[in-house]
């Protein structure tokens, strides 16, 4: 099976195709040269990559390597979506029946960083946290669609960090206490990566582990399993809400493990590992402010 990866070569992002750890052109195997091009027509092309002969050269090795999708169309994430983190921010009854699933966004075209030194400090923030996020990338046009038939709208899913400024997500002082833009929606904030691996090869989406360390200390070990809304239940919940359209993003909710329960935040120049099975990690460092 291949995954998808978009590199900068001459200074352009160029995707392409992954397969036993050498790349290729999307546009030298006969397929749109943009990742995001794919899903466009996901069913037509997924069948195509997953078929072509790969008679071009490679690329070389070390060219450096970007987010896969540049840029998804919507990016939706789920807030408060696994038990354990519930219970270390303070959540009382852990029932399902008592959570309520809900989503807010981030901006695809300035949030959306892949690996390396991509990532800014939230201007004047003291409380930069960390999530890992499995994040699902839709492939085909979803809108009211059942919890059944939710995951045949998954096209490819990818590692996601959802960094936030907490000090900015609360506004105690205001009626609706919290502000998820303020908080959640920076710059470069959102690093997905470093490939996208086609769902077929994921098989089920809630049998995944998930770890992300703080300068190789693990800070968040969980698996998908412990997520309170499926995969398919966001998918089902958000395509009644809006259409979901092929190259949306949605990231599904991290695990215990995040920093603002013990008040230990990052720092510039702290690196940020994520890792999920099957799919690879995903490694940032924080860099200045700006």
């Amino acid at each position: 099976m291949f995954s998808l990866v978009t590199v900068r070569q001459d200074g352009l992002p160029v995707g392409c195709l992954e397969r036993d750890g050498q790349i290729y052109r999307l546009a030298d195997l006969g397929a749109p040269g943009d990742v995001a091009a794919l899903f466009a027509d996901w069913p037509r092309w997924s069948a195509h990559l997953a078929q072509a002969r790969l008679a071009a050269a490679p690329l070389p090795a070390g060219l450096p390597v970007l987010a896969p999708l540049q840029y998804p169309g919507k990016i939706l994430c789920a807030g408060a979506n696994y038990y354990d983190h519930c219970a270390e921010m303070g959540v009382t009854d852990l029932r399902k029946e008592a959570q309520r699933l809900f989503f807010f966004f981030k901006p695809p075209r300035n949030a959306v960083v892949g690996p390396g030194a991509t990532v800014r400090k939230p201007i004047g923030t003291q409380a930069m946290d960390w999530e890992i996020e499995l994040a699902a990338v839709i492939g085909t046009r979803a809108r009211n669609v059942s919890v059944a038939d939710a995951l045949a709208h998954v096209a490819a899913y990818t590692v996601a960090i959802d960094f936030s400024a907490r000090d900015f997500n609360r506004a105690p002082e205001t009626f609706y206490k919290l502000d998820w833009v303020a908080g959640k929606a920076h710059d470069t904030c959102c690093p997905m990566g470093p490939r996208l691996v086609p769902a077929a090869a994921i098989g089920d989406p809630q049998d995944l582990g998930l770890t992300l360390s703080v300068n190789g200390v693990t800070k968040q070990d969980a698996r998908s399993s412990g997520m309170i809304f499926s995969v398919a239940e966001q998918i089902a919940t958000a395509s009644r809400i809006m259409t979901l359209d092929p190259g949306d993003v949605i990231l599904t909710g991290t695990p215990a493990g995040v920093g603002a329960p013990k008040q230990t935040f990052l720092s510039v120049g702290d690196t940020v590992a994520a890792s999920i099975e099957k799919i690879g990690t995903l490694s940032v460092v924080i860099q200045p402010e700006g």
